[in-house]
């Protein structure tokens, strides 16, 4: 069975603000790359949380058939900074039980996707802002998901490479996988197969 996400007429408001949005409908389906755009504000995060399950909306439903594992690439990377670019990637597979060596083959194949080869062995705290993102990314496929959320993937990242994540992320939507991506960046918009424009569809001021 194919795996599937359904928004239904799905409203979110902060407690003492206006709604943030209301009346979102929507499928997100495998193959397929879905933006939440908008401004700053808008609720682009808000509703990747509601997606992940993590948030409960104030209003509708989210239903979700055959997706088993979520991956979530956050805004701001995080890692433990003194253990390798390879132990964080590697370490999804490894916590379900694959043996190191065949979890680090892996997640190098993974990195390369993301152009992180040659920084494999260095530590975290060594690596720059864009690199950790990338990381980031990689960590989250490298675990194999249904559905992937990732919240402004380019933001901090120089053009060409912003296309290399946009690229890659494609080629993910098509072996099967529900990307969904919140972005201001007007080249990934692009990049997007649907795009959910919450600036059009905010209910209030307010918004978090």
């Amino acid at each position: 069975m194919s795996s599937l996400v359904r928004a239904n007429a799905l409203g979110h408001r902060f407690p003492g603000a206006p709604m943030l949005f209301e009346d979102l409908s929507f499928d997100l389906l495998p193959g397929r790359i879905t933006g939440l755009c908008g401004p700053s504000g808008c609720g682009k995060s808000t509703l990747l949380s509601i997606l992940a399950g993590w948030v409960e909306p104030t209003a509708g439903s989210v239903e979700t058939t055959a997706v088993h594992r979520v991956g979530w690439v956050f805004q701001n990377p995080y890692g433990v900074p003194g253990r390798s670019a390879l132990d964080h990637v590697a370490l999804p597979l490894i916590a379900r039980g694959r043996r190191r060596r065949g979890a680090e083959a892996r997640a190098r194949a993974v990195m390369a996707d993301f152009r992180l080869t040659e920084v494999a062995d260095r530590p975290f705290r060594q690596l720059s802002g864009g690199e950790a993102q990338r990381l980031m990314l990689a960590r989250a496929v490298c675990s194999a998901p249904d559905l992937l959320l990732v919240d402004e993937p380019t933001a901090q990242l120089d053009l060409r490479t912003a296309e290399t994540v946009n690229d890659t992320l494609g080629a993910i939507a098509r072996e099967g996988v529900i990307v969904v991506i919140a972005t201001h960046d007007p080249h990934t918009r692009k990049a997007c197969t649907d795009v959910i424009d919450l600036g059009e569809r905010m209910a209030g001021a307010g918004a978090q």
